[in-house]
């Protein structure tokens, strides 16, 4: 998969609104009380159309784009999630994602660094992203899958396998 550039330097005045409206939300929505009616509509103006019927999303979020994040329904976002979403971010219904997650759909090139350098990441349907794992730029977990605790994935994960370590790698089928 061939990454997308984006140079930051030629964000519209439009696409820095929304960035700005987007770090808002999230800092009122990581200090609002969790499970209540409040916290539910900062999630939902966070991710608008994009959030899934039953989705759940644990506080201590942080990242960037999030208008870029397709969350399926019955997903499960645990505390402390990172989204560097600029090259999109798919979570397929019952996903479930454990606390201190990263997931990167973007880096910055060796030669300019202002530029990102962007590929999506796809959580496929019903797979288990588990503590202190990283998901990089250009990754797809497949159905099924499970992601080991502090795995840092760099390639993809076939359905219905575990991988683990760094770089993950196969541990077993499920």
């Amino acid at each position: 998969m061939e990454a997308f550039r984006v140079d930051p330097k030629q964000t519209t005045a439009e696409e820095h609104a929304e960035g700005v409206r987007q770090a808002q939300v999230l800092f009122k929505l990581n200090h609002t009380m969790p499970f209540t009616d409040e916290y539910y509509a900062l999630v939902r103006e966070l991710f608008g159309e994009n959030l899934g019927e039953g989705a759940t999303v644990m506080s201590g979020l942080t990242g960037v784009c999030f208008d870029k994040v397709r969350i399926g329904r019955n997903v499960l976002i645990m505390n402390n999630c990172l989204m560097m979403s600029r090259g999109g971010i798919t979570i397929e219904d019952d996903a479930m994602i454990a606390a201190n997650v990263q997931l990167i759909a973007n880096n910055h090139d060796l030669h300019d660094r202002t530029i990102l350098l962007c590929k999506p990441v796809h959580i496929c349907r019903n797979a288990w992203i588990g503590a202190g794992a990283t998901i990089l730029p250009g990754v797809t977990v497949g159905e099924n899958a499970v992601v080991a605790a502090g795995a840092v994935v760099t390639k993809d994960v076939a359905p219905g396998t575990i991988v683990g370590g760094n770089p993950a790698r196969f541990i077993k089928n499920v």
